[in-house]
């Protein structure tokens, strides 16, 4: 689940008020006279106003508890389907596909991040052997770029040899991309544009998609560019050096 500043500041002021509700009510037990709702929304606006720093500090606190479940959330959805995340057979491999460290990343052929952080993403496996990347094909900005993606599933299915070559030239490009200018790059890689069409209509690229946004879903990707690496998602294009010391973390884990 992602929580927004507003919706931690809330929660962090519920959290203030829990333990002066319970002095309410003990004080309410031990007097005659205990205090009434004005009395004490008036003790706790006074505090606050005195004090707001604690808000800060109780919703600071806040978000690395909610941050440290979402963590483990995600490893038990990493543990669960770690088939279907690091070993499917529909997601197409860049580098090494027998390489030890496995960076799996989300990505949608028309996100301009996606587009910027395919370099980082060459650049390291051409600098580490025992580095690859898993594609997750997860088409969510348009209509387009789902024509788009399901004709790369199908360059994937019918040729995963030429499928590298495909990704490169249609995520490089510099105009949108949707399902024509897919197919035209399919096609200049020697595939048969009749054979593609057919496979573009196997009910089994919906059902791919469908998995993935599930998963997406499971581990609390909601935009792109977004990697699995090492046991942890990794939300943004934060670049090269960033990536390779997630990279290095994950191998020294391993080792």
């Amino acid at each position: 689940m992602i929580f927004t500043r507003k919706t931690s500041m809330l929660a962090a002021t519920a959290a203030v008020l829990a333990p002066l509700a319970l002095f309410n009510s003990i004080a309410q037990a031990e007097t005659a006279a205990p205090l009434g709702k004005p009395e004490v929304e008036q003790i706790v606006r006074d505090y606050l106003l005195n004090n707001p720093e604690i808000l800060l500090e109780v919703q600071d606190a806040l978000e690395a508890k909610q941050r440290e479940e979402q963590k483990i959330a995600q490893q038990a959805v990493m543990e669960e389907k770690k088939d279907e995340l690091f070993n499917s057979p529909y997601d197409g491999v860049v580098g090494n596909p027998d390489a030890a460290i496995t960076v799996v990343e989300f990505f949608d052929y028309n996100c301009g991040y996606c587009k910027r952080a395919m370099a980082d993403m060459q650049a390291l496996v051409d600098e580490n052997d025992d580095v690859r990347f898993v594609l997750k094909e997860f088409p969510i900005l348009s209509a387009q770029s789902r024509e788009a993606h399901v004709v790369s599933m199908a360059v994937h299915a019918i040729a995963p040899e030429k499928y590298a070559e495909f990704h490169q030239q249609l995520l490089g490009a510099e105009t949108r991309a949707d399902g024509d200018m897919a197919m035209k790059i399919a096609v200049q890689t020697g595939i048969e544009e009749a054979t593609l069409r057919k496979e573009m209509e196997n009910p089994a690229i919906q059902k791919i998609f469908a998995e993935t946004y599930e998963l997406a879903n499971q581990l609390a990707v909601t935009g792109t560019p977004a990697y699995v690496i090492g046991g942890e998602v990794v939300f943004g294009a934060l670049g090269k050096d960033v990536l390779a010391e997630k990279i290095d973390q994950a191998r020294s884990q391993s080792n």
